[in-house]
């Protein structure tokens, strides 16, 4: 029987972490203090866990900082880091020059009364699935989300949340996601074969999630709509666009940004390249906050990584299937767990399917599961995490532009939790039915 490696207390900086930000959000939120989740700031809250990690370790103290900072400078986490700036722009020229309000008001027009959760969920789903990300689906949508919640008199974290919801469905299951680009190379199989299962198992909690927003958004009260400038809409337009054409999502923002811009000079001669340039300024300010906790969150993920504290949790699942002789359901089961606990300790779905990919295949192997569904399950949990995780950037970002807190946001995902479920009643019942190809060897880059 093989021994767990690595080690457990590498683990413990980020439980500190949690303890520290979720504790005292809920204990101020216990004193009916407004803002409960910011009282503490989340940036604040984790340099305790840095100092512990730093403390802990043989390494010299230029090590660990050197470590810590290759966690900061890593691709996904500057790539993300991109996306809060340009997003956090965009939000702010397209609303200073009346582009939300107008995008709402089209809106309106289009999408009747009950039926508005339900649509802000199908269009941030159709914009993820074109463009392979959440992030940048929430960028474009959230500002929007909240026009309608305020417009139309429903409910701000069921709008917010159907655009998370949308959101992870459409980065689940589009074949130029990073998290389905990692899955199936990492369990040796094709992408339209994962997409298949993948969505087969994700379509039922999409419909149960628009039949829960129609249900709980059947109050709002929508106002008659003011005569369409189509104009003002133009920036939105253009993104969605050039998302659908598959462009690069930071090309996509930053195009936004400037289209907006001109649209708001031409459309105002109050509107000058001094304003363009305060309110794009005034969006990196508001994005500066998640932006210094996911550098910090990468660096801590790296030090955690590089003591082992990973490599314990892989180990300690492979263990348990081993010794339990699980086969498929079990194995399936462990692999969810093992890219479900990655992901919580790295909150970042594509990140948390490379770490624990190769683990993910040789278990598949061991117990004859098909590579198509152990791909699917690694996306699955990963993006249902994702979606989950009060300290993820998808609910960070969202929260920043609607001003709400994490946990509440989290409450509103329904879609993420109905995947969750509609997931294990798949792997119980073995559903859907497949030929039982085991997993491949993953495919070399």
């Amino acid at each position: 029987m093989k021994t767990v490696q690595g080690s457990p207390l590498a683990l413990l900086p980020l439980l500190v972490f949690l303890v520290i930000f979720l504790g005292s959000g809920i204990y101020y939120s216990q004193q009916n203090i407004d803002f409960a989740f910011y009282q503490i700031k989340a940036p604040v809250a984790v340099l305790p866990a840095i100092i512990i990690a730093m403390m802990m370790g043989r390494e010299t103290l230029n090590q660990k900082v050197e470590t810590f900072l290759k966690g900061i400078g890593d691709m996904n986490i500057v790539m993300m880091c991109m996306v809060f700036l340009l997003a956090g722009a965009f939000a702010s020229v397209t609303k200073a020059i009346g582009g939300v309000d107008a995008t709402v008001n089209l809106g309106l027009h289009i999408i009747p009364q009950q039926l508005i959760l339900p649509g802000i969920f199908v269009i941030s789903a159709f914009i993820a699935t074109a463009m392979g990300t959440s992030m940048g689906t929430i960028a474009a949508m959230a500002p929007i989300a909240v026009g309608f919640a305020n417009t139309a008199d429903v409910s701000l974290g069921l709008a917010v949340g159907a655009v998370i919801g949308g959101a992870m469905f459409g980065d689940n299951l589009s074949i130029i996601s990073d998290t389905t680009i990692a899955a199936t190379r990492t369990q040796g199989c094709e992408m339209r074969d994962k997409f298949k299962l993948n969505f087969l198992i994700a379509t039922p909690a999409a419909v149960v999630t628009m039949v829960v927003l129609f249900v709980l958004g059947d109050t709002g009260s929508v106002p008659q709509p003011e005569e369409i400038n189509f104009l003002l809409v133009l920036p939105y337009l253009a993104v969605l666009g050039l998302a659908l054409a598959g462009v690069n999502v930071l090309v996509v923002l930053m195009s936004g940004i400037i289209i907006a811009g001109i649209t708001g000079i031409y459309h105002s001669s109050d509107y000058t390249i001094e304003t363009l340039s305060s309110n794009i300024f005034d969006g990196y300010s508001n994005m500066l906050e998640i932006m210094v906790l996911s550098m910090f969150i990468g660096g801590l993920s790296a030090i955690m990584k590089a003591r082992g504290g990973l490599t314990f949790l892989v180990s300690l699942i492979q263990r348990f299937t081993e010794r339990r002789g699980l086969q498929r359901r079990g194995g399936e089961a462990g692999i969810s767990a093992l890219v479900s606990i990655a992901g919580f300790f790295t909150a970042n779905n594509t990140v948390a399917i490379l770490i624990s990919g190769s683990s993910a295949q040789e278990i598949a192997t061991k117990n004859g599961i098909d590579g198509r569904r152990s791909a699917s399950l690694l996306d699955i949990f990963s993006c249902v995490i994702q979606g989950l995780l009060p300290y993820g950037a998808q609910i960070l970002l969202a929260g920043s532009v609607a001003s709400m807190s994490p946990l509440e946001l989290v409450s509103n995902v329904h879609y993420c939790w109905l995947l969750g479920l509609s997931a294990i009643i798949a792997i119980i019942f073995g559903y859907p039915k497949s030929n039982a190809v085991a997993a491949k060897e993953p495919a070399t880059c």
